[in-house]
């Protein structure tokens, strides 16, 4: 049987380490049954299976898919949508409710995890905006040519090397907060830097350098002005930092202002070729991918995921 067009897939990604769970879901379903809204829901069991279960819906015939989840819930999502034709994808609305460890591109189009009446009500609106991807093209250490596309960005150097011990620090101390402050000291004081060649725009960089974030959104705050509709990627480069540079330019991210940092250096463009970057680790909305083997390119789609968004 058909699934009505306007019935939500819904896709819940539990927070990990969160013991309520179910609890978190029910308050959920609670404000979507107040709001009228016909839905059916699927649990993810880990990463691996958000995928999996987005492809499903597609297949069972949702054209309206809900992820309840982060930035990298997301990416997921999205990710599978791009492995249909075109044809396919433009029939599918793609919406979010905060719910993960780090939800930057939902924040940026104002949606809050605190606040389900809101998102709900937005969501049943059914208004979208074509958004664009980013995309990364690379090749593993096993010599396999690999693509990911991203919503928000790519981290490349230090920032991904938090990312990576934040994970590690998490097994032991069992908190997302405590494990990020534990995970950013430990960068401060060990912090390393990077030979890279990067070509960007009519440029060629080769230098050592400590971060560089590529945005298609915000970037968790080092691409401030990128617009996930405008065509074009925002790249930040920083340079080596001295110590107390680098102090205040945490305080800049945290205030909005991380442009003005005398070691930050912004980019606008389609492509970035990264030539080289030994041994930097790389991050896609927040999530770790096999770090590449040779150079990499990152590039933009324009307009190519119907995604809702507030009314």
């Amino acid at each position: 049987m058909a699934v009505e067009e306007t019935r939500w897939g819904i896709l819940y990604c539990p927070r990990k380490g969160i013991s309520s769970k179910r609890k978190r879901w029910e308050k959920l379903q609670d404000e979507l049954d107040r709001q009228g809204v016909h839905y059916d829901m699927v649990q993810s069991e880990s990463d691996d299976s958000v995928g999996r279960l987005a492809d499903m819906m597609v297949r069972n015939g949702y054209r309206t898919i809900v992820v309840v989840g982060g930035d990298s819930a997301l990416n997921d999502a999205v990710n599978c949508l791009m492995g249909y034709e075109p044809e396919v994808r433009q029939q599918v609305m793609l919406g979010v409710v905060p719910n993960g460890s780090l939800n930057d591109f939902a924040r940026y189009w104002g949606f809050s995890p605190d606040n389900d009446e809101q998102t709900v009500a937005w969501l049943a609106k059914r208004r979208t905006r074509s958004v664009d991807l980013g995309r990364i093209d690379y090749t593993d250490k096993q010599g396999n040519s690999q693509q990911r596309y991203f919503l928000n960005c790519i981290n490349i150097g230090t920032t991904a090397d938090i990312m990576n011990l934040r994970y590690q620090t998490r097994k032991i101390l069992w908190s997302r907060t405590l494990s990020f402050i534990v995970s950013v000291i430990i960068t401060i004081f060990h912090r390393k830097d990077y030979k890279m060649r990067i070509y960007v725009n009519s440029e060629t960089l080769e230098r050592r350098i400590m971060t560089m974030c590529v945005g298609n959104a915000r970037g968790y705050g080092q691409t401030p002005s990128a617009v996930p509709y405008s065509g074009m990627l925002d790249a930040t480069i920083v340079y080596d930092p001295k110590l107390m540079q680098l102090f205040s330019g945490l305080w800049l991210l945290i205030s909005g202002r991380f442009l003005n940092h005398r070691s930050v250096h912004p980019y606008r463009t389609r492509e970035i070729i990264m030539d080289e970057a030994a041994h930097a680790m790389v991050g896609v909305d927040g999530r770790l991918i096999s770090t590449p083997s040779g150079s990499y390119k990152i590039t933009i789609e324009p307009e190519v995921i119907n995604f809702m968004i507030p009314e």
